[in-house]
């Protein structure tokens, strides 16, 4: 049955991007928002339940949401690890675990029968409603995590990403490393988690998109199955909004690396901003392109001081950051950081030109179907839309709201939203000798 699993998966990946159906979407009896696409290619089902249980609900305690999202498929109910993963295996099922800033997740991928996706689903309830965060697993994933965190910091992008964030949210909790950090691990316990459970792990804090081989109403009883095992609970409350910089900070941190990663930003957009396409189609000619973009151009192309250079938005619940990066031989830092500084500079002042603009909505839109051609890249965009309440028909005009962006639109939003003396800067490297 695994082979035949692979085989379907591999047969996924390999089909034609075609129209994606429209988004259905309902609310179960414990208050779960629900988003199905049917999808009756492939007799495949894809579930995934977000949660608002990301590190920005860590309340000062770094590691605490990471941590439990990484235990729920090592033990739950009568099941330890093993047993979960025995009994997906023998109906050709997979489980997968995540947690961002903004959320966490639990995904499961199933053959659509009955006799493969019921006993798949009684082990997913299991796993979302019911962990058993056994101490011996919650101590080896506990040390699992302290590994991970001294590797980071071993890594100088790794340095330089979390004193980015910290430097950029100050005390917002988009300043917690979703990793944790080693102090705060080491002192997590396991009643902690399972507190932390209780509290976002509930229906009304929840969302559930359903993609695959289902008629509405097989979706809606199998959304009823996944959530029911929840407590109906609240919602988590809104995080608090992210205050613009003051004034521009500079951070120098001596890392015995031959390269100096530098990450300059600002806070950038939220999910559903209404500057989201001028800022989105924007920041493809500024740093977004790759090799095409003006970053790069003038960074790599015109003087060979970094092999990689860009900038991205990166849109989340509040206010995520603009980052503006690239990695340069340490004795050039300097050299490159001002490039970087006069290329935004330019760019926000005089904005892209038009034959930049039409080349970024020809890229933009003609790549677009290719990130919904299978059913897990579908899942993740209409869980997407729905933990952040877009609308349902996001995707369908998707190309046309890109499409819609002027020259005009883009030098508006960059004038308006970017600030290019007001940035935090981090260089990660071997720091000159005062």
């Amino acid at each position: 049955m695994r082979r035949i699993c692979i085989l379907l998966l591999g047969l996924c990946a390999a089909l034609p991007a075609q129209a994606m159906e429209p988004i259905q979407h309902w609310l179960t009896d414990n208050g779960a928002r629900v988003y199905f696409v049917p999808a009756p290619e492939l007799p495949m089902v894809d579930i995934r339940v977000v949660f608002d249980a990301g590190s920005a609900r860590d309340g000062g305690h770094p590691g605490l949401a990471g941590l439990t999202n990484g235990l729920l498929d090592q033990g739950a109910g009568e099941m330890d690890a093993d047993a979960i993963a025995e009994r997906l295996e023998s109906v050709g099922a997979q489980l997968g675990t995540g947690a961002r800033r903004d959320m966490a997740w639990v995904n499961l991928r199933s053959l659509s029968s009955e006799q493969h996706l019921q006993p798949a689903l009684e082990v997913y309830r299991q796993v979302l409603a019911a962990p058993a965060f056994a101490e011996t697993a919650f101590a080896r994933e506990r040390r699992r995590t302290l590994v991970g965190l001294q590797q980071m910091r071993q890594q100088p992008s790794q340095v330089a990403e979390r004193a980015f964030y910290a430097a950029l949210f100050g005390e917002h909790p988009y300043a917690t490393p979703s990793e944790g950090t080693i102090e705060s691990v080491q002192t997590l316990e396991r009643e902690q988690l399972a507190a932390f459970h209780r509290r976002y792990y509930v229906a009304r804090n929840a969302v559930v998109a359903i993609v695959g081989d289902l008629d509405r109403a097989r979706a809606e009883r199998l959304a009823a199955s996944v959530s029911g095992g929840l407590a109906a609970g609240e919602p988590a409350p809104a995080l608090p909004a992210v205050e613009s910089l003051a004034a521009a900070d500079l951070q120098r941190i001596d890392h015995p690396s031959s390269q100096s990663h530098i990450l300059m930003g600002q806070p950038g957009m939220r999910r559903g901003d209404e500057d989201y396409f001028a800022l989105y189609v924007g920041n493809y000619v500024l740093g977004g392109g790759g090799l095409v973009s003006r970053i790069s151009e003038e960074v790599r192309e015109k003087r060979g001081l970094s092999y990689s250079a860009y900038s991205y938005f990166l849109p989340m619940a509040r206010r995520g950051p603009l980052v503006l990066g690239l990695q340069t031989r340490n004795e050039q830092a300097d050299a490159a950081l001002q490039v970087l500084r006069e290329t935004l500079a330019r760019f926000v002042a005089e904005g892209p030109t038009e034959a930049e603009m039409e080349a970024a909505r020809k890229h933009i839109t003609g790549g677009f179907p290719l990130r919904i051609d299978s059913n897990s890249e579908t899942l993740e965009y209409i869980a997407m839309i729905g933990f952040y309440d877009l609308p349902l028909d996001y995707l369908q005009r998707f190309n046309d709201r890109v499409n819609a962006v002027t020259r005009a639109d883009v030098r508006d939003a960059f004038q308006r939203r970017v600030q290019p003396e007001r940035m935090v800067t981090v260089i990660v490297g071997e720091q000159p000798s005062e």
